[in-house]
């Protein structure tokens, strides 16, 4: 089915299209459309045209209003103040247009693709190899995992990456000690379960982690041999390869089971960790010396910037290669742009990352740059996340002052979750399966929305009592309004959703269907600008509108019209339909009763 044009963009053509015929000598010009609490929207175009053409804006405004037919879309056109245009809709137009979204075959309720869509690599969730997922791990995956489905519903293809740390000078220790304790992998088999398997997995590594590190600060001669592994590992040494691999699988098992509780997908093919451009990284330091993009600084191979200088006044180099010989992760980046460019044929690289490592991407995208590897057609952005704090406001950790581990986070958001939907299960007449798997949806759903209802670069604080309580801006609300209205439905017997556009609106129903309308320009500033948190607000405020119109019109009456119930029922399917794929946009489920 063809895209369904919101009302904003036919009356914004409209209005163009009065100005041109109205004022011929202004050429072509924006009317300058916003919304108005004064009326449906608010036209500030004539006031910059009546400067341009030396008039008076009021009687330009004036000459334009005569040029618009009303009665279509238009109810009524007046000019106010200094030269504005207030226009009101006409209610006919208003439900035509939701009739139309909602005749969308294609589930997409009238939101058209970018007609200027191309291939967008992101790259988030990039936990560390042989370490457990911590709180801070959490904003990159949630972040990523909303803004690849909010880029894919508008048309672009998006290659997800999850660069994990899988490489370094830590998996010679790890894995000599492996070597001389062959037993102490290898228990991920045990777990029945993803939960239970991924727990095993984790538990192996933990313990293997702090023996090795016992041993390899204690011990001299193992110290020793651990350097030599790595060299070893550096190599190719096949032993050593395919003992960090066992650490590498073992790990990815556990992963899996992190990001099974927070109900996101990972696909192994997705999983390019820093070992995936090792074979790169001697060609990218060769080709930025050749160009002289990097130049050798006291043995080490570095990329200068003007504009980033240490607190003795001394530029502050981005080091591609060390004295020694090994790699810092700059060449990892760049190497991994170069693929991601090259081989992968991306428009845009997102970059879901902490604000905190903002100037290491901003060396390394520059350095890109210099190097041709971005340009005006191929781009790179960090989408800067702040940081999770407390109710202290403080880093959010647990009492003994340790990072709180990922698992435990989502489990107890889960537990008051299910408390809350336990309270009001027997009054919905939930099954026990039912009140699990909806405490599941609402504690995962609580913690996704509390980090994506925030500004992504600012910090939030992580309250549990609050992302839970069925009152404010929180997914909870969401999900009770969804399942408010498919219980209407449910109820509705007979009586079937039905668009009357004959029919005159009451002003909740107006401002609910107005507010309907925008879904797709809303989709359009979010993917835009990689802004979920205004895909959150505009949810928030839809079923807000819904809340006033529940208190203002009844649905299901008696003393209504059939017509009437019919077209209440239509307003409120859609806004249903509307909160869903919002929310799974979000990531974030709606269960049909709660």
């Amino acid at each position: 089915m063809a895209s369904v044009p919101s009302l904003a963009s036919t009356l914004q053509q409209q209005l163009a299209d009065a100005l041109t015929a109205a004022l011929p000598d202004a050429g072509a010009a924006d009317p300058l459309l916003r919304r108005s609490d004064r009326a449906d929207f608010q036209a500030n175009g004539i006031l910059a045209l009546a400067k341009k053409l030396k008039g008076n804006p009021r009687e330009l405004a004036s000459q334009v209003t005569a040029a618009i037919p009303v009665g279509g879309l238009i109810e009524e056109i007046e000019v106010s103040g200094p030269g504005f245009l207030n226009v009101t809709l006409t209610d006919r137009a208003i439900v035509e247009t939701l009739a139309a979204r909602a005749a969308d075959e294609e589930g997409r309720l009238g939101v058209p693709t970018a007609p200027d869509a191309g291939t967008t690599v992101v790259d988030y969730a990039q936990p560390n190899v042989a370490k457990e997922m911590h709180v801070g791990h959490l904003r990159s995956a949630v972040i990523g995992d909303a803004m690849v489905r909010i880029l894919e519903f508008t048309g672009e293809s998006v290659v997800r990456r999850h660069h994990i740390g899988d490489w370094g000078t830590q998996f010679g220790m790890l894995i000599q000690y492996l070597v001389e304790h062959p037993d102490q992998l290898g228990h991920a088999s045990e777990g029945t379960d993803a939960a239970s398997a991924g727990e095993a997995a984790m538990s192996s590594l933990n313990r293997l982690y702090k023996s090795s590190r016992a041993l390899f600060d204690s011990d001299e001669e193992f110290k020793a041999r651990a350097r030599d592994r790595v060299v070893a590992l550096q190599a190719g040494d096949p032993e050593t390869l395919a003992m960090w691999q066992r650490f590498v699988d073992e790990s990815k098992v556990y992963f899996y089971s992190v990001f099974d509780k927070l109900d996101m997908e990972i696909s192994d093919p997705d999983i390019v960790g820093e070992s995936g451009y090792n074979d790169m990284l001697e060609e990218t330091c060769r080709i930025l010396e050749e160009t002289g993009v990097a130049v050798r600084s006291e043995g080490a191979l570095c990329v200068f910037f003007e504009d980033v200088k240490g607190p003795d006044g001394n530029q502050v180099p981005l080091i591609v290669k060390k004295t020694n010989g090994g790699y810092g992760y700059a060449a990892t980046d760049l190497s991994a742009i170069r693929d991601r460019v090259g081989s992968l044929k991306a428009n845009t690289l997102l970059y879901v990352v902490d604000a905190r490592q903002s100037l290491h991407f901003k060396m390394v995208f520059e350095t890109a740059r210099r190097a041709g590897w971005l340009s005006e057609d191929v781009k790179a952005h960090q989408l800067a996340f702040g940081t999770v704090l407390g109710k202290d406001g403080k880093p959010f950790k647990t009492r003994e002052g340790v990072t709180v581990r990922l698992e435990d986070l989502l489990d107890e958001a889960v537990s008051r979750a299910t408390a809350v939907v336990r309270e009001k299960a027997e009054k919905v007449g939930l099954s026990e399966e039912e009140i699990v798997e909806n405490g599941r949806y609402v504690g995962i759903g609580a913690v996704k929305y509390a980090d994506l209802s925030t500004s992504a670069v600012r910090d939030y604080k992580f309250d549990l009592d609050q992302m839970v309580s069925l009152n404010g801006d929180t997914s909870v609300y969401l999900q009770y309004a969804y399942a408010r209205i498919r219980s209407i439905l449910r109820k509705a017997g007979d009586a079937k959703p039905v668009a009357h556009p004959e029919l005159e609106l009451a002003p909740a129903e107006r401002a609910l269907g107005l507010h309907l309308d925008r879904f797709g320009e809303t989709l359009d500033e979010v993917a835009a600008g990689y802004e979920p948190h205004k895909l959150a607000a505009y949810l928030y405020q839809l079923a807000s509108h819904l809340t006033t119109f529940y208190d203002q019109c009844q649905v299901l009456s008696d003393e209504n019209a059939p017509e009437v119930v019919e077209n209440r029922l239509f307003l409120v399917e859609l806004t249903a339909r509307t909160l869903h794929t919002g929310m799974e946009l979000l990531g974030i489920r709606t269960p049909e009763r709660l």
